[in-house]
């Protein structure tokens, strides 16, 4: 679902230079589901081998992750474990959504409506785990490190970065802000134009950083938090006609939390849900490492197993051994 918070956060806008030599956690699935939702054809079938099995995740890696490696980000790619109780119930709505969309899917499918064709196939589609599996595989093949995170990729992901392993956890959620990540980076892995209403707009990685969120909304993370639970988490609905900025106000007038609860009445117990922020498992003992792309594995997974273009990805590897066969000696010649 995601946190709605967009309008009251400060971001500032910066280049993917910017991010050079920094240590980035991606939350995998989302990045994953982003691909499968955008790299469509125009009536909204996903992209498919031979055999009919769904590459849009594989080309959605295997075309922007490339280009993160080149310019010298270093990846790590933590994959969601098992979800909390309490999101149960947010996964069943999901689901029904899911449902529902497949109904006017096909609906738009007899009526030759593309457009609600691709509208509603977005709505539809599923992260499998088999689709999970397969960018693992791929992923690992680039020589980027992965991470099985034993609840919450995003938890984990806040985690390594306020241990210091990474500089940033790269989202297109605010969540992570809840599990106190000292900064977030948003629109690292969407293609950098999307084209609204028949015009392309140029897409910026986004900066937010976890003090100045803080110092400007004049809160404390307990007080982000419960405004988060106000408006609607993935373990709760919204409290109705609140939004962000009321609830901004809601939670800097009430420091007591029990008594704000009390008045605003809601069918859920807010302290289950704010321990849920406060305690989400994640693996402690992981280890970072990375190493050169393994250009014969991923010719097999891409190009053998899924009738990717031998002649693009051979393009793609190319420039990647090159970057590899410059550091290295870049490397050796700034020891000698």
């Amino acid at each position: 679902m995601g946190l709605n918070i967009s309008q009251i956060i400060p971001k500032k806008e910066i280049s993917l230079d910017d991010l050079k030599n920094k240590v980035l956690a991606v939350d995998a699935s989302q990045m994953l589901y982003q691909f499968l939702s955008s790299i469509r054809q125009p009536d909204g079938t996903p992209l498919m081998d031979s055999k009919n099995n769904i590459t849009s995740h594989l080309m959605g890696i295997s075309t922007r992750i490339p280009n993160l490696i080149e310019r010298n980000i270093k990846l790590v790619f933590v994959f969601d474990g098992k979800p909390p109780s309490l999101k149960i119930h947010e996964k069943e709505q999901r689901e029904h959504r899911k449902q529902l969309a497949e109904e006017k899917l096909e609906k738009a499918r007899e009526e030759g409506d593309e457009e609600s064709m691709l509208k509603y196939s977005k709505q539809s589609m599923r992260l499998s785990f088999k689709m999970s599996d397969e960018a693992k595989e791929l992923i690992r093949a680039f020589g980027l490190p992965v991470i099985q995170s034993p609840s919450e990729a995003e938890a984990q992901c806040s985690f390594m970065a306020e241990k210091g392993d990474a500089y940033a956890v790269a989202s297109t959620d605010f969540d992570s802000l809840l599990y106190s990540a000292p900064r977030l980076v948003k629109n690292i892995t969407i293609s950098q134009r999307r084209k609204v209403r028949n015009t392309y707009v140029k897409i910026s990685p986004e900066l937010i950083e976890l003090k100045e969120v803080l110092k400007e909304l004049d809160i404390n993370q307990d007080q982000l938090i419960v405004l988060a639970i106000i408006i609607g988490t993935d373990y709760n609905d919204k409290i109705p006609r609140i939004g962000p900025k009321n609830a901004l106000k809601l939670v800097r007038q009430n420091k007591n939390f029990d008594s704000l609860f009390k008045e605003l009445k809601p069918d859920f117990d807010w302290k289950k849900i704010y321990a849920v922020f406060k305690s989400m498992p994640v693996m402690k003992n992981y280890q970072l490492k990375w190493s050169e792309p393994d250009t014969e594995k991923i010719k097999s997974i891409l190009v053998d197993k899924h009738d990717f273009s031998e002649e693009r990805v051979d393009k793609m590897l190319e420039k990647l051994t090159k970057k590899e066969k410059y550091q290295k000696g870049l490397s050796s010649f700034l020891n000698s």
